[in-house]
């Protein structure tokens, strides 16, 4: 990936037209800047990574490699602060738990109330569960798929108890891991909250909430085709051509100064503004990420407090989570709701609980039980249908989550190279998972996930019924 963002380096400077504008070409210290920032981007966003028989997880873990440790660390063992470095497999494994180093972030608060406790009771049989992985004949083990999957760390909760719980890599219980694109969940779950209370209308226009995109492709979409990813932009995610709208994402975005010379846009929410429309709004599913940037912006003009409040104030402090979590900003401190949070594994478990439990945690209604039904019912399964995700078949998205419509009623947050809060109520199981897979897309994981999930699940309803 970053070979082809190098090629393309020069055609990038060339500049590109926005909103029929020409902008200047970038200097040279400004290109490397930016190309650090989209290829942040891309890592969120999901962009895949072309690799060829990548380490293994045991050879790639960073205990084994011995990334930045030492008094300095060898020069061999150095993980710069260039993304054309620390974005590299197998060097990412140590990345992801530790993008508060690497990245400008705000705190997720906590408050000072007591940790809520999550009683364990764990059952070592688990490791032992045995499936079939998709596509394929040979029987793997649970405790196996964690290998082949790079897990880093991974909780399973049953009727409320931790029944498994497994770290590696550079996880431990105490540290944080990049929820990537689990973060959209979070937007989603608050988006719907508001609906639930009354402070946004799913039904309007988004332009009607933030004026400054009513002349954008969003001005005319309703805010449920923003939180269903239904609506029909000219907008390309495609990083391997040096015309994609990717490259003024990153360029509007970079928190690095402008030259003089550039007329492009100058923030994210500047870019959104720019969005052209391709096609009519809510034919169809296409993800792409930046809805969840609109409907954080969303969020945060109507209620007058952003994404980061939000979460303070609705999820971590009446969680009683165990740790702060952090969250990426930009140069203007504005959250990166596309994937940007970073927290503990059991608080992602915690996270998974409140929505088993219909928003209601010790005792309390903490989330609008109607938020979490809509979400539970999944999206358009029609128009999820094209989309052609293969190891999601029946599947749909909405509200910035994932739907399996299986038996189980399942539904899960998903984030790329392997991150998953999977909520199963038949089983009465949540699994929060993180992971550093060299393959950032979800397709080259699920044979192995998906499976294992619901061979776990059919194991804990078959102890409920002895």
């Amino acid at each position: 990936m970053l070979a082809t963002i190098n090629k393309n380096k020069s055609t990038f400077q060339q500049g590109k037209n926005w909103k029929g504008t020409k902008h200047g070409c970038l200097e040279a210290s400004t290109v490397t800047r930016v190309i650090h920032f989209v290829v942040v981007l891309l890592l969120l966003m999901g962009t895949p990574k072309a690799l060829t028989e990548p380490a293994s997880a045991v050879a790639s873990d960073p205990r084994n490699m011995g990334w930045m440790r030492g008094f300095p660390p060898p020069a061999n063992k150095v993980i710069k602060q260039s993304s054309s470095d620390y974005f590299t497999f197998p060097k990412l494994r140590w990345t992801f738990c530790n993008f508060r180093q690497l990245q400008a972030s705000r705190g997720v608060n906590r408050g000072l109330d007591p940790i809520s406790q999550l009683p364990v009771s764990l059952d070592p049989m688990i490791d032992g569960v045995t499936f079939r992985p998709i596509n394929t004949d040979e029987p793997m083990t649970w405790h196996d798929s964690l290998d082949a999957n790079y897990t880093d760390g991974i909780v399973v909760v049953h009727r409320g108890e931790i029944v498994y719980e497994y770290y590696s890599g550079c996880l431990d219980r105490a540290g944080r891991h990049g929820a990537m694109s689990v973060t959209k969940s979070f937007v989603g779950l608050i988006g719907e909250t508001l609906i639930a209370e009354g402070i946004l209308d799913d039904q309007k226009p988004v332009g009607e909430y933030v004026p400054e995109l009513i002349r954008s492709a969003f001005g005319s979409a309703t805010l449920r085709e923003v939180m269903d990813m239904t609506t029909a932009l000219d907008y390309s995610e495609n990083y391997a051509d040096p015309e994609s709208d990717i490259w003024l994402y990153a360029a509007a975005g970079n928190p690095a100064p402008k030259p003089a010379s550039y007329t492009g846009p100058r923030s994210l929410y500047e870019f959104l503004a720019g969005v052209e429309q391709d096609g009519e709004h809510g034919e169809k599913f296409v993800y792409k990420s930046i809805n969840t940037d609109v409907l954080a912006w969303v969020i945060a003009r109507a209620s007058g407090k952003d994404f980061i409040e939000h979460l303070s104030e609705r999820i971590w402090k009446p969680l009683g989570m165990e740790q702060e979590a952090d969250m990426m900003v930009d140069s203007l401190g504005t959250p990166f709701a596309a994937g940007g949070l970073s927290l503990s594994l059991r608080d992602a478990a915690r996270f998974g609980q409140l929505m088993l439990q219909k928003g209601a945690w010790n005792g309390n209604q903490i989330i609008p039980s109607k938020a979490v039904f809509s979400i539970m019912n999944g999206g358009d399964r029609s128009k999820f249908r094209e989309a052609g995700y293969e190891t999601l078949p029946g599947g749909s998205y909405g509200s910035q989550w994932w739907s399996l419509h299986n038996e189980n009623g399942a539904y899960s947050a998903r984030g790329i190279h392997g991150q998953a809060i999977y909520i199963d109520p038949a089983a009465d199981m949540v699994i929060a998972r993180f992971a550093s897979h060299p393959v950032s897309f979800n397709a080259a994981i699920d044979p192995n996930s998906l499976p294992a999930y619901q061979a776990v699940a059919n194991y804990l309803i078959g102890k409920l019924d002895k």
